[in-house]
């Protein structure tokens, strides 16, 4: 059943990209002189194509019910505006579909030379033959892992200040939307993007496969950050990651600040924030975004930009700000060893 559903959107999805390769790209690549691009233009389509249409599915599925039941009455919408820009750059998929095709015969390589040396290969749908060879039981798996993997990169987000600058970018939204899972800096996507593809191709992911978990674990995303006042109930709420528990994460003084570093780290499940303790269940709405953006006596707000352009360059001003402070810190300890 799984696997002819996923029989029919890849046929559905590959058609599309045929049809729009032969009458609308090919003809381009050939009229500016690129078709030395064509082969790995025709395979970065298909993933496009995927991303338009979850777009697509995302707006009409989550708008609605942002108006209808929105967290946060806003008065405006104009702080959301950049993160419609971020989604379409993300969601695309052109990072991901990227660092995986690069990557690629490198693991081919290395997968070689384990075969020669006789290093047995990570394969985890022969783990039990019969059972583990299921296409959805091998899914879910995969699914699995890839979110174990995105807990603890979320989570050391947190914990390093210079990576923290980075992923600041996504936290000073102080209107959480459907948009706003893309608001990342581009830097920290192409880390997070290479990760994952390692992750991946490591525990033997094909690349139809990857294409349909990026394009899941997205949409879910999507939906977490969205203007929703809705949770999945006691026991819902500790398997998977609903919009009231990950808009937790984002409350100023707790997704950033409350058990060491921060709380309700989980990608797709909440289990793992329940097992690793850093798990937050109160559902009371609160403001999101970073304390510093609220300013306090004496001290101004920070500042963390209003466009796309300012808002990366000013995560590379902090992040500067953050090592110049650590050598000066550092500088008066290496004077007073000299004396001695």
């Amino acid at each position: 059943m799984f696997h002819s559903i996923l029989s029919v959107l890849d046929s559905f999805v590959s058609s599309l990209q045929t049809l729009l390769y032969v009458d609308v790209v090919q003809p381009l690549l050939f009229k500016i002189g690129m078709m030395d691009y064509d082969e790995d233009t025709y395979d970065a389509l298909y993933w496009v194509i995927v991303g338009v249409l979850e777009v697509l599915a995302m707006y009409a599925i989550l708008r609605p019910l942002e108006a209808l039941r929105p967290a946060e009455e806003w008065q405006d919408r104009k702080g959301v505006r950049v993160d419609v820009l971020y989604t379409w750059i993300v969601k695309l998929g052109i990072l991901n579909l990227f660092f995986f095709f690069t990557f690629q015969p490198l693991f081919d390589s290395l997968q070689s030379w384990m075969r020669i040396h006789g290093v047995p290969n990570l394969e985890i749908d022969n783990l039990w033959p019969g059972v583990t060879t299921q296409p959805l039981v091998t899914f879910v798996i995969y699914l699995l892992i890839l979110d174990f993997a995105g807990y603890w990169y979320h989570r050391l987000e947190h914990r390093f200040g210079i990576w923290w600058e980075l992923h600041a970018v996504h936290h000073s939204q102080q209107k959480m939307s459907l948009w706003t899972d893309d608001r990342n800096h581009l830097l920290d996507d192409i880390l997070q993007a290479s990760f994952f593809a390692c992750v991946a191709l490591v525990i033997g992911v094909e690349p139809s496969q990857f294409v349909v978990l990026v394009a899941i674990t997205n949409f879910m995303q999507s939906l977490q950050h969205a203007n929703i006042r809705l949770h999945y109930g006691w026991f819902g709420e500790r398997i998977v990651v609903s919009p009231a528990f990950h808009r937790r994460h984002h409350a100023i003084g707790f997704g950033h600040e409350g058990t060491a570093y921060g709380c309700n780290f989980g990608v797709l499940f909440s289990f793992w924030d329940i097992l690793f303790r850093s798990s937050s269940f109160d559902r009371t709405v609160e403001p999101t975004g970073i304390r510093d953006q609220l300013g306090a006596p004496g001290i101004a707000p920070v500042h963390y930009g209003e466009g796309f352009v300012e808002q990366h360059w000013l995560a590379f001003r902090r992040i500067a700000a953050r090592i110049a402070a650590r050598r000066a810190t550092a500088a008066p300890s290496s004077d007073n060893s000299a004396a001695v």
